[in-house]
């Protein structure tokens, strides 16, 4: 059997930058395993520029960001199988902890793979149709954002010439500047929900600034057309989501796109045993990125969905470091002080959910979405019931995720430490 130190389940931005700061820690044993027939994931049909600012202090394409991973993991010579599936992973049965990787390839066939730790960096997948109840017939014409994309920018082929977009989400957004820049005319943008799913600067740069409409709390209600879509009916949703009659507005068009939302690619996870969090539908981690499977750690897109890559480029640098620690024996294995993080009070999620002071490092960095729009809001931290953060912010949205870093010395203070919980207030 095949042996290594860490394994990489994916060769995106996530499983690129994981793998670099692992190698980067000590750590010379590291196998990436990437599906694709090249390294970058989605990056290499984001051709928009945008990426990179937080990382790189410069504004880079899609592919131009992914190069810069790929190019520093080919000078630190870290191993990659490309056209590579993972079929499975699961516990070694000797006791050892180790972890058995089953993939599939050409050159090698079907291959067990011995790794100490491994790191999810698998992405996510888009919401398809069949999740949207959506009435009206199958017809040809019907793509998701993501898939149109892909047409467009890699293939070359456009997908149609009159669009309506359900959903905005950030790859809707800027699959309606990409569509009207390649000649069609994209007629309107539905969103069901009562404010965007995507950020602020795509509204504007994508949308505002082409003239196209954004309809909220609209969805759609019947496709015309049986060889390929003919018309689409939007209308107007009430509060429990339901389309209010009379309200219907009809476009003929002959593409319409789906923007509604992404799902972490955690098949593998689950089969694994992660326990997997309702919220995020990624694994649930502590304050290292390590899932509930011990040596099991995840990033990126797969743990919970991101609107920046740079973010995700500095979550997967924490998993390689902590990844590498843990197959170093630095790492504490054991469960003991841990802490669930509650959120509430219009926050949605945290990532970790689960914080462990005397395992944490200097600091601990605290990811969340809120669940509505809020304006002049506080961010607030509680230790014990003791507010140790108090930070105002303007706006809110579930387009844009919010950050928080707590100092160790914060956890260190509070004696017999409890609780954690992180919530919105009005003052």
């Amino acid at each position: 059997m095949n042996r290594t130190k860490i394994a990489v389940i994916g060769g995106g931005p996530a499983g690129l930058a994981a793998a670099i700061e692992a190698k980067k820690a000590g750590t010379d044993s590291i196998l990436v395993l990437e599906r694709d027939r090249c390294l970058g994931g989605i990056l290499n049909q984001c051709i928009h520029n945008g990426f990179g600012l937080h990382t790189f202090k410069e504004e880079l394409t899609g592919p131009e960001y992914a190069q810069r991973f790929i190019d520093q993991a080919q000078e630190l010579e870290i191993p990659c199988r490309l056209g590579t599936m993972v079929m499975s992973i699961a516990m070694a049965e000797d006791g050892s902890g180790d972890k058995i990787v089953t993939y599939l390839n050409r050159e090698e066939g079907l291959v067990q793979l011995r790794a100490e730790a491994v790191i999810l960096a698998m992405g996510c997948r888009e919401r398809p149709r069949g999740a949207l109840s959506i009435p009206g017939f199958r017809p040809a014409g019907i793509y998701t954002a993501g898939t149109a994309q892909k047409l467009v920018n890699i293939n070359g082929f456009m997908p149609g010439r009159s669009v309506v977009i359900l959903g905005s989400g950030d790859i809707g957004l800027i699959m309606a500047r990409r569509m009207t820049l390649e000649g069609a005319k994209v007629q309107v943008v539905a969103e069901l929900m009562p404010y965007s799913g995507g950020l602020k600067r795509n509204i504007v740069q994508c949308l505002d600034d082409f003239g196209i409409p954004l309809k909220l709390s609209h969805t759609v209600v019947d496709i015309e057309g049986k060889e390929r879509v003919k018309a689409v009916t939007i209308a107007r949703v009430d509060e429990r989501s339901k389309p209010i009659p009379g309200t219907e507005e009809r476009y003929e068009c002959d593409t319409l796109l789906l923007s509604c939302g992404l799902l972490p690619e955690n098949e593998l996870t689950s089969a694994l045993g992660a326990v997997i969090s309702p919220v995020t539908r990624g694994p649930e981690v502590n304050e290292s990125l390590e899932t509930s499977v011990p040596g099991v750690f995840a990033c990126g897109n797969v743990l919970h969905v991101h609107d920046l890559v740079d973010f995700v480029s500095q979550e997967a640098g924490q998993a390689g470091r902590n990844a590498a620690r843990y197959v170093q024996g630095a790492a504490a294995k054991s469960s003991e002080g841990d802490i669930r993080v509650t959120a509430e009070n219009g926050v949605r999620y945290t990532v970790p959910e689960i914080i462990n002071p005397a395992r944490m490092e200097d600091t601990v960095t605290l990811r969340f979405r809120v669940g509505a729009v809020y304006q002049n809001i506080y961010e607030s931290v509680y230790l014990n019931g003791e507010r140790i953060l108090h930070r105002k912010k303007k706006i809110a949205a579930p387009g844009e995720m919010e950050t928080i870093v707590l100092k160790k010395e914060s956890f260190e203070q509070v004696k017999d430490l409890k609780s954690i919980t992180v919530r919105l207030e009005e003052e």
